[in-house]
This record gives C-alpha cells, sequence and structure tokens, in this order.
C-alpha cells in the first residue's frame, strides 16, 4: 500500500497530472461524515496514487474541478481527468475504475 498524498496547489500538477501512474483524487473535509467512511476503502486500494484535497483548504482547487458535494473522487490517468464519481462508493467500485485506467493506459502504450 502506498501512503496517500495530502494535494495543494502548488503539488496537484506534479502529484496528479504528471504521475505516471493512474491517480485517484479525493476531495473531503474533515466535518464530512461520509468522507470518514469512505477513507477505509481508499486505505485499501491505496496501490495506486490515492491524493487528498482538503476543500476547506484549498478551495480553488475545488472550484477548478467544479467540487459541488463530498465526498467526490476524481480519476486522472495520463494527466486527463477520465471518471468521476460523488458520494459513498463500494472499495470494489473504486478498484474496477482504476482497473480499467490500467487497461487503458496500458493500450495506450500499445
Amino acid at each position: 500500500m502506498k501512503p496517500i498524498i495530502e494535494i495543494n496547489e502548488s503539488n496537484f500538477d506534479r502529484e496528479v497530472l504528471q504521475s505516471n501512474l493512474p491517480v485517484v483524487v479525493d476531495f473531503w473535509a474533515e466535518w464530512c461524515g461520509p468522507c470518514k467512511m469512505l477513507a477505509p476503502a481508499l486505505d485499501e486500494v491505496a496501490r495506486a496514487v490515492v491524493t487528498k484535497v482538503n476543500v476547506d483548504d484549498q478551495p480553488a482547487l475545488a472550484a477548478r474541478f467544479n467540487i459541488q458535494s463530498i465526498p467526490t473522487l476524481l480519476y486522472f490517468s495520463g494527466g486527463e481527468l477520465r471518471d468521476q464519481t460523488v458520494g459513498i462508493v463500494s472499495k470494489k467500485a473504486i478498484a474496477t475504475k482504476l482497473a480499467a485506467l490500467r487497461t487503458a493506459a496500458g493500450a495506450a502504450r500499445v
């Protein structure tokens, strides 16, 4: 399991857009109950790069991606936003989306 990376405006491009691996960006807040419920699933799928953006601390990043509700997960691959989920999702749903990103990234390299 890889460590979860805290994201801010200064490291977003480097950690997310320039990553060679698929990246899940979790937009969350300390006060958000559903965000806390989602955290264990993210910890378990952290074989991919999992990053967290606290919307209270990073409102410009939340606005950049039009985050209206939390938790919101954004799925990036090759520096592009490929998918998103809003609300609580299962570990299986997250893993399925990551597998699709890996498959697409592998096909793009061929």
